[in-house]
């Protein structure tokens, strides 16, 4: 669900002198070329001291396999990408490999994202997760960071993506919904079949129902048309989550499972959201999915 992935290199940075290479134009245009050259220089960051917050341009594409170094523009510039978060790798005692470090960004940033994002229906069409994550060569000098990023691999955005002025009901409404479709996610079992792991999914179904609490706790204070249809809705949703953890059998978890997956569909949270001003399109990969 979240695509992208860009690791990094413990190789140096390229010559910056190769960054100022403006060929055969008329003066001015060598001029303006050079200026912009020099700008882009001055704006080099390595990767591996880029910070949540820090809006920046990928050197190579957003998608390539490796980058050195990226430049750091004002937010309010057009640019590609928008550093959202960090961690260190932990409890590996040697590099896990390409796949293994990639597969531990692809598990954790997508939370790490959201202590950034609040809405992330509201980020730009076309702007997805990435990540930058260590090498084999720079595993090797001590590098255990992984920079989760949103970046966009054809055009640009522009502003930040933190939203700073969101009122009590947004942040509560958002803060329980994030965590609800998390405890989703993050809890996936890798069987695709229920029969080949029921005690996965029905461990999935009992983090689904924990989030729905909070959830619907946080939206009893929200007295608004909408919203209290909402919580309506995602109460019956909560207790065929309890129904799906606590199944005898795998028919039994069919039965809550259908019920408990419809009753969290996101289109079903729109009205509420509209209600509540914030972003109102369902974002296209969650939209697939319970399209079905």
């Amino acid at each position: 669900m979240f695509l992208g992935v860009t690791s990094r290199s413990a190789r140096g940075i390229s010559a910056a002198v190769a960054l100022l290479a403006i060929g055969a134009v008329g003066c001015s245009d060598a001029i303006d070329s050079a200026t912009a050259g020099a700008k882009k220089v001055v704006r080099q960051r390595s990767v591996f001291s880029l910070t949540p917050g820090d809006c920046y341009n990928p050197n190579s594409g957003a998608t390539e396999s490796e980058e050195f170094s990226v430049e750091i523009v004002p937010c309010e510039e057009a640019h590609e990408g928008q550093v959202v978060g960090e961690f260190s790798i932990e409890g590996e005692s040697k590099y896990p490999g390409d796949e293994g470090a990639s597969k531990i960004a692809d598990e954790q940033c997508p939370a790490e994202s959201l202590k950034f994002i609040s809405d992330t229906w509201a980020v730009p069409e076309g702007v997805e997760l990435f990540y930058y994550y260590p090498t084999a060569e720079s595993w090797a000098t001590g590098d255990r960071s992984v920079s989760c990023t949103y970046a966009k691999e054809t055009g640009t955005f522009t502003d930040s993506l933190k939203n700073e002025s969101l009122n009590a009901d947004q942040l509560a409404y958002l803060k329980g919904a994030n965590a609800v479709y998390e405890a989703l996610w993050a809890n996936q079992p890798k069987a695709e079949q229920i029969e080949d792991d029921l005690d996965g999914y029905k461990k999935q179904a009992k983090a689904v129902s924990t989030a729905l609490d909070a959830h619907l706790a946080n939206l009893k204070g929200i007295v608004k048309p909408e919203t209290v249809k909402l919580t309506e809705q995602l109460e019956k949703a909560a207790g065929s989550w309890k129904d799906a953890a606590s199944a005898a059998d795998t028919d039994a978890f069919y039965i809550a499972y259908d019920v408990a997956f419809t009753g969290i569909d996101p289109n079903k949270t729109v009205g509420a959201r509209k209600e509540l001003k914030l972003a109102t399109t369902v974002p296209a990969d969650d939209a697939e999915v319970w399209a079905g």
